[in-house]
């Protein structure tokens, strides 16, 4: 009896004995999971793939490189800066790990071998598992790192990109130009700079370097930025040049672009580049030297690209994009501001109008609308004709903008005008003439309706004398034209450039971000047709001969239909 209670005193002593050491495994285990888990989280995963691994490199101070020759790394975030010293595209670096050690503090990784082989498309499996949380899946945009000559040697040469005007001062401050003197304080914050019309190819590149879902990885792009500065390359050549000197350039880019691998992808229809000048400059007609512009876009590798330009001609595969105004905010606070005090602006002045007469246009009815300018006392008139500076102080004229109930846009050397823009930005309702001055333009930026924010008045009307434009406006029930002021001034947000220098606007989207939108979904319509075995080819560039008819009965149910086919 003895014996056996001695023996299972020995069991029962034992099985508390394993009983403790394994409590004592499964804490031991649970504390080292969970230092593990603290320390270094990457560490669980490390694992999965050690065949090729894609690394996200925000140190690569800490990376030791084995490598032939150096290679730019991309940022932690997708996003890479679009400048570099390089003439070749910077792609995501693959590494293939042999030995590699992670340490908690340092991140350090040890032995790595970096191939670089071409990129592969991401298969649909791929962006269907990361599409919860990749917030920038469907708006990637990979950007080119052109040879210099196509854009930054240009700005080295500012002094001779016009005939006429010195544009080094208007170069500065990333494209904005010299800033405005506010010492009246008639400005709101710092965001007034003097810029040129002409270059917002600049501006808009240097905006895209801020762009969040910028992208190394070309196969991960859904659309292609192109940063050629076509207007100012052939702004240097519009006069007194042949042909050949006009379209060297033209030529040379898209024989660099057609060879690139990006390229083949959609064969350019992804493809999209900015002109800082009217479209028609890049459509020379003809092979005579005393034709105008060059012949860019009627090159076969072009016909596949969209041109965002401030003005857009007769072709599908163009669009028009807002001229750069002079406010240039850095802060969301700066544009409701400067919205808040148009909204409480008196107006003295029933309309205005700020422009030169054009005497060797037989067609310009800008004689007629100076004339019944100067015989009202409610028009508000700023010369320009050769000699006056008012219209060159951005100052004088957002003052006499910012008085005005009505601002007049009559066709100038094209149909678009700058003025337009600068007169929304002083919340003053435009008046336009012809419907290829706005309406058949801006379809990503202005309303489907025109007169939520505008008033037309026919130009035939105007040169057959059969409308005086002060009592037609006067006609106007205030409460329609207090509705559409607060629509004009909805609008200025969509018409400024957000200076590049500053962090982006944080709820306020810009001109810069409307248009990228629309070329992506641009593409993405095209990418569409082409999975479901449509040719968009045929229709991209294609010639629309009724774009800039005058319109007639039911002119706004046209002008809709026609921004639904584009």
């Amino acid at each position: 009896m003895k014996k056996r209670l001695q023996v299972l005193m020995e069991k029962s002593s034992i099985a508390v004995k394993c009983h403790s050491q394994l409590w004592f495994v499964l804490i031991a285990s649970f504390l080292f999971v969970f230092i593990l888990l603290l320390s270094d989280y990457s560490a669980l995963s490390a694992g999965r793939n050690t065949q090729g691994v894609t690394y996200f490199i925000s140190n690569f101070a800490n990376v030791i490189v084995n490598q032939d020759h150096s290679s730019s790394p991309p940022h932690h975030d997708h996003t890479t800066p679009t400048s570099s010293s390089s003439n070749e595209s910077m792609s995501w670096l693959t590494l293939n790990v042999t030995n590699s050690t992670t340490t908690a503090n340092n991140n350090t990784v040890k032995s790595v071998v970096i191939n670089n082989p071409p990129v592969q498309p991401m298969s649909s499996e791929i962006g269907k598992k990361n599409s919860d949380s990749d917030l920038c899946l469907g708006r990637y945009i990979y950007v080119y790192n052109l040879p210099k000559r196509f854009n930054h040697d240009l700005l080295k040469n500012c002094h001779s990109l016009q005939r006429w005007t010195d544009m080094c001062p208007y170069i500065s401050n990333m494209g904005l130009g010299p800033r405005i003197k506010n010492s009246k304080k008639q400005l709101v914050g710092n965001g007034w700079f003097a810029t040129n019309q002409f270059l917002l190819e600049v501006i808009f590149h240097n905006r895209m370097k801020q762009y969040k879902c910028l992208t190394n990885d070309s196969s991960l792009a859904s659309a292609v930025f192109v940063p050629f500065y076509p207007g100012l390359d052939v702004g240097r050549y519009l006069w007194d040049y042949n042909i050949s000197v006009r379209d060297a350039s033209p030529l040379e880019f898209v024989k660099w672009l057609s060879h690139r691998p990006e390229w083949k992808k959609m064969w350019g229809r992804d493809h999209f580049l900015v002109g800082g000048r009217i479209a028609w400059d890049f459509r020379r007609q003809t092979d005579k030297d005393s034709a105008w512009g060059s012949k860019l876009m009627f090159l076969p590798e072009a016909k596949n690209m969209t041109l965002l330009s401030i003005e857009s001609s007769c072709w599908n595969n163009e669009q028009a994009i807002p001229y750069p105004t002079y406010f240039h905010p850095s802060k969301d606070s700066e544009v409701f501001e400067w919205q808040r005090r148009m909204r409480k602006r008196k107006r003295r002045h029933l309309f205005s109008f700020a422009g030169a007469p054009r005497p060797d246009s037989k067609d310009s009815i800008r004689d007629m609308i100076i004339n019944q300018c100067q015989s009202s006392t409610s028009c508000k008139l700023v010369g320009c004709h050769r000699g006056a500076n008012k219209c060159d102080d951005p100052l004088n004229v957002m003052k006499v903008f910012e008085a005005s109930v009505f601002c007049l846009q009559p066709s100038g050397d094209s149909y678009t005008r700058r003025s337009t823009f600068d007169s929304i930005l002083a919340g003053c309702i435009p008046v336009f003439f012809h419907p290829g001055s706005a309406y058949v333009q801006y379809l990503w930026h202005f309303p489907n309706t025109p007169s939520k924010y505008s008033v037309f008045i026919s130009e035939k009307d105007i040169r057959d004398q059969k409308v005086m434009i002060n009592e037609t406006l006067h006609r106007i029930p205030k409460r329609q034209v207090s509705a559409m002021r607060e629509e004009v001034i909805r609008l200025i947000p969509r018409v400024i450039y957000a200076d590049p220098r500053a962090p982006r606007l944080e709820t306020v989207e810009d001109a810069f971000d409307i248009a990228v939108k629309g070329v992506l979904d641009r593409v993405e319509r095209i990418r569409r047709e082409m999975k479901e075995g449509k040719d968009p080819g045929i229709a991209f560039p294609e010639l629309n001969t009724t774009k800039f008819d005058m319109p007639g009965p039911g002119r706004e149910r046209k002008l809709r239909s026609f921004r639904q086919h584009k």
